[in-house]
């Protein structure tokens, strides 16, 4: 075994997936993963796991696998982390502890992420019992949302003994696990249900269907309803768009509502009634993990798509992985290209997109060089969808109903890094709904580290 490279992952063929809605990547065998675990160096220092926003003990779980004793890795992984099925599948690992490790100076870092799948899915499989807790202790703690911030925040503080309810808008559980991020990459049913599954088993709450600042409020849980503390996860749901003309013709998405449709309302499955128009040529505009998301979505759905993206491939946001798999996949990128108009038919559907070339000047305050206009470039893409993926802000729906909850110019709550603590007693917060759209790592870390500054506040 060449200790420098790591042990390949099976993926399904790009031409069979581009048209199905399967799990792209297959995960490990017992075997490579035994073989993968055993590159481990097992570091005196570990630098992978100061880089791991829920600090995961990497080695030690690694370790475990070695020795083929998964269950006891399972359960170290638990200590830290409520969704290792997820992040397994969905953390940029590359930039956090992978990218810490030494083998990847002169060769290939442990596959850290999918070696945390591995444990995760072999858990599930053989029912290991997780839920582990103190005996209660009396007091009620709200979470609203119930994505990756708020099931972390939830898990950590049942764990305590306290007796948590998340409040959820949507009426399935998961927040953007179950909406924004396409069953290719997370499978619902399995992954996702079981984790949410698990945070259950530790005796979370969860009640769905509850929209805080309309069917109740931060303010009347806190009086009225008993609740000692609120932790507010509530994401980033409000798209935002570029305000070029013919944004609001028929057949323009935020990539938001086209993947909400077609993961949460099931419209790539037949049996489903879901409305969604696909067309025959999509543009997705943007060059996130979102916009390879819509675009491979689409994909599956049957159009021909062109991601558009003002910038050249080498600044592109997404995941190196996602783009490999999205232009694996038949995905045109359209780069270096900036729409300025959508074009309408005479019925208000989409019919075109104008748009024009750009070329990369000097850098700006992102680092990344600033794209330039090329004078006398513009085109027409011929397209009948345009999906824009630009990012999301936090809905000010919360914010605008609770009174004493201080928020940043960008719709953001405030909240203090270390502890989420913002400017309402006993209210904390943290991920999307603190940073803006950002990772679902970060959300976790930051439902960790409200939980833990909850536990604190709570035992004055």
């Amino acid at each position: 075994m060449d200790r420098m490279k790591r042990i390949p992952v099976k993926e399904q063929d790009p031409k069979v997936r581009a048209k199905n809605f399967e799990e792209v990547c297959l995960g490990y065998s017992k075997d490579e993963a035994v073989l993968e675990s055993a590159r481990c160096l097992d570091c005196k220092k570990p630098m992978c796991v100061g880089d791991c926003p829920v600090s995961i003990n990497i080695p030690e779980f690694i370790e475990k696998v070695k020795e083929g004793n998964f269950e006891e890795a399972a359960k170290i992984i638990a200590k830290s982390s409520a969704l290792p099925a997820v992040c397994g599948r969905v953390c940029p690992q590359e930039s956090q502890c992978e990218g810490k490790c030494v083998l990847g100076i002169k060769g290939e870092a442990v596959a850290i992420g999918k070696l945390e799948r591995f444990v995760a899915d072999w858990s599930r499989e053989n029912n290991i019992d997780l839920s582990d807790k103190s005996p209660s202790n009396g007091k009620k703690v709200a979470v609203i949302g119930s994505g990756p911030a708020g099931l972390t925040c939830a898990g950590d503080l049942a764990k305590q003994g306290y007796d948590v309810t998340i409040f959820e808008a949507l009426h399935e559980a998961g927040g953007v696990l179950v909406y924004g991020i396409p069953e290719f990459r997370l499978p619902k049913e399995t992954v996702v249900k079981h984790e949410v599954e698990n945070v259950k088993k530790l005796g979370v709450k969860i009640e769905t269907n509850v929209i805080v600042g309309r069917t109740i409020t931060i303010d009347s849980l806190l009086e009225e309803e008993g609740f000692d503390a609120v932790f507010i996860g509530s994401g980033a749901g409000l798209p935002k768009f570029m305000g070029i003309p013919g944004e609001n013709l028929n057949g323009v998405f935020s990539a938001n509502e086209f993947l909400t449709r077609n993961n949460l309302m099931k419209a790539f499955k037949e049996e489903y009634d879901t409305p969604i128009k696909v067309g025959s040529k999509v543009a997705v505009v943007g060059g996130g993990n979102v916009a390879m998301d819509a675009a491979r979505t689409a994909l599956r759905l049957g159009a021909e798509v062109h991601i558009v993206y003002r910038r050249s491939e080498a600044e592109l946001p997404a995941r190196v992985e996602e783009v490999h798999h999205a232009k694996e996949e038949g995905v045109i990128l359209d780069i270096l290209t900036n729409p300025t108009e959508i074009i309408g038919d005479e019925n208000g559907w989409v019919k075109g997109m104008k748009c024009i070339k750009m070329e990369l000047g000097e850098p700006d305050a992102s680092g990344r060089r600033r794209p330039v206009v090329v004078e006398g470039s513009e085109f027409i893409l011929d397209v009948d969808t345009v999906i824009m993926s630009l990012g999301t802000s936090p809905n000010p729906l919360i914010s605008s109903t609770t009174k004493g909850l201080e928020i940043n110019k960008h719709k953001c709550i405030v909240a203090e890094e270390e502890s989420g603590k913002t400017s309402k007693d006993a209210v904390y917060a943290g991920g999307d709904a603190v940073t803006g759209a950002a990772t679902v790592i970060l959300a976790m870390g930051a439902g960790k580290n409200a939980a833990k500054a909850i536990h604190e506040y709570l035992s004055k």
